[in-house]
């Protein structure tokens, strides 16, 4: 069953091809600087989401292997994409918060671990990575 979002003025829309069923949640400070506190982000895979009104998106390239998107009219932080060859290009990082209902979506991971402040902790069993285990995924097989 598809599943929408959209940004706060409803300038870009997305349609994911499956009702996602986990988030994770990053907490490496460019995403903390990006959302203004915990990034809880969907994985999709290229071609798994439809986006209208990509001319109201605005790409920066915030490291070597990502961009983070947001909407150029109202700033809505929507996804970051990464842009590094391997195994994981062109996958969206979607912003939980831009669909349109997240009832039953439940977080399973948890990632930048070591970059956790002190100032917040979730409830419930995760996944936990470190940042050095993030980056090995990046990397392309030899």
């Amino acid at each position: 069953m598809p599943c929408t979002g959209r940004c706060l003025c409803g300038a870009v829309e997305l349609e994911l091809k499956d009702t996602p069923m986990t988030t994770g949640a990053c907490h490496c400070s460019m995403c903390r600087k990006w959302s203004g506190g915990v990034f809880m982000g969907l994985h999709v895979k290229p071609g798994e989401a439809t986006i209208k009104g990509e001319g109201n998106i605005t790409a920066y390239t915030s490291s070597e292997w990502a961009e983070r998107c947001f909407c150029k009219t109202c700033g809505t932080n929507l996804f970051y994409r990464v842009t590094a060859d391997g195994p994981m290009n062109g996958e969206l990082h979607i912003g939980l918060g831009v669909l349109d209902n997240s009832n039953g979506i439940i977080m399973t991971e948890e990632i930048f671990i070591d970059e956790k402040p002190d100032s917040y902790a979730f409830a419930g069993e995760t996944r936990k990575m470190t940042g050095a285990e993030v980056f090995a995924m990046f990397t392309p097989p030899e």
